[in-house]
């Protein structure tokens, strides 16, 4: 009977996770779009169907209808999906690396679903909109005080530790990175601090080398062609921030 009552703790937190990160997903569709996130119920993108409550269950849903419109047939984007096996991974991770909830898991929790949206409207559209930059400097802040291990000496060299850079870089190399990209690592620094800002970038450079070389592999792009770099700089902060003190330990044991 213990098992079960924990198995469903277990299985509640992954739901929570999941119908959030469908919240995200929403809101990375309908901002580009000037749409409001909050005003309007869900529709079919193809047919304008609004859609019933049974048909916005997370994950669930989408798997009973075969990934399709009830209304029309269409194809749904299997994005909806995965997004939602997102959140609910990500709410689970945060839970076991952080001790359930606490404030600490929240705010990991909170630092992943802004940079899901970034991720999504970035590839999406080319762009990173400053809110969400600003947004994640707060968690930063908040980080200061729930994880004191990172100083406030680190955090305020981060900002800059990567940024400034990659500055650098698009002034030298027209479209080398673009503005937003550069303010997303300045707030990640004051996150993460400067150890863990290399460790991200360091990430989403081998991420985004060799998803690069693929598409020039494929053909599908050419040499002077560009891509969303923001989510791969979103995946390796989200690993700093599980994983990013492990290997900096690591590796300063090494010297």
């Amino acid at each position: 009977m213990l098992y079960l009552a924990y198995s469903l703790i277990w299985i509640l937190r992954f739901l929570l996770g999941a119908c959030l990160f469908s919240f995200w997903n929403v809101v990375a569709w309908r901002l580009p779009r000037g749409e409001s996130p909050i005003r309007g119920r869900s529709c079919c993108s193809v047919c304008g169907k609004t859609l019933t409550a049974g048909e916005l269950i997370p994950c669930v849903s989408f798997l009973l209808q075969r990934g399709r419109c009830r209304g029309c047939g269409a194809k749904l984007s299997p994005r909806y999906f995965w997004v939602e096996v997102l959140g609910g991974a990500c709410s689970v991770g945060c839970a076991l690396r952080f001790g359930g909830e606490t404030p600490r898991a929240a705010l990991v929790f909170t630092a992943l679903s802004l940079l899901t949206v970034v991720s999504l409207m970035d590839w999406d559209t080319m762009e990173i909109w400053d809110r969400f930059d600003l947004a994640l400097a707060l968690c930063g802040l908040a980080a200061g005080w729930l994880f004191p291990e990172i100083g406030w000496g680190s955090r305020l060299i981060g900002v800059f530790a990567v940024s400034v850079p990659m500055l650098v870089v698009a002034l030298i190399v027209p479209g080398g990175f673009g503005g937003g990209d550069i303010k997303l690592m300045a707030a990640a620094g004051l996150l993460l601090g400067w150890q863990r800002s290399l460790f991200a970038v360091f990430l989403a450079l081998l991420a985004g080398g060799g998803y690069g070389i693929w598409l020039l592999a494929a053909h599908k792009a050419g040499r002077k062609d560009h891509f969303a770099f923001g989510p791969f700089l979103c995946v390796g902060i989200a690993a700093a921030l599980f994983w990013g003190g492990d290997v900096v330990g690591w590796y300063a044991g090494l010297l």
